[in-house]
């Protein structure tokens, strides 16, 4: 029993000489943010709720009534999902998709100066075709795209959290 516990310390300790930690709960270097976008977005939907559910330092503000009290405006003006087709049957028959989900954002300061220039990300993921299994690839392409969304989430996190302002 002793021999055991002194094997698993021995295995833990590489783990905490090296650095390693997990990644905490992003901090900002502004305390409120006002995000704008349309109306039914569901990436500004998910990264409102993200940035309430994670960020302590940091106030989201979602209604336009309190712009003036925002020290940061996160602009999200939409997102755009592709479905492209990639591979063909001979035939003609559509055998591979691309799925993309792209979005712009930019973010400026309350007096107007920009901390992060108006910027494009991308997610893409390729899926396979077959008409038999329309109703079911479907299912798989909402499950990629939500997918993709909570990705670019987790991308507009850390830009935010990079941002230091002076």
């Amino acid at each position: 029993m002793r021999k055991r516990s002194l094997l698993a310390c021995l295995a833990v300790a590489p783990l905490t000489a090296c650095g390693f930690h997990l990644r905490g709960a992003p901090q900002f270097s502004f305390r409120t943010l006002y995000v704008q976008a349309p109306a039914g977005s569901a990436l500004a939907r998910d990264l409102v709720r993200t940035l309430q559910g994670s960020a302590g330092n940091l106030t989201v503000l979602t209604d336009p009534a309190q712009l003036p009290q925002a020290e940061a405006v996160l602009e999200l003006p939409g997102e755009t999902q592709e479905r492209v087709a990639v591979g063909m049957s001979v035939a003609g028959q559509i055998r591979e998709l691309q799925l993309r989900l792209r979005v712009r954002f930019r973010l400026r300061g309350q007096q107007g100066q920009e901390w992060i220039p108006s910027t494009e990300l991308l997610q893409q993921r390729d899926i396979s075709y077959n008409e038999t299994q329309a109703l079911s690839k479907e299912g798989e392409e909402a499950m990629l795209f939500r997918n993709m969304r909570a990705d670019l989430v987790q991308q507009l996190l850390r830009r935010l959290a990079a941002v230091k302002v002076q």
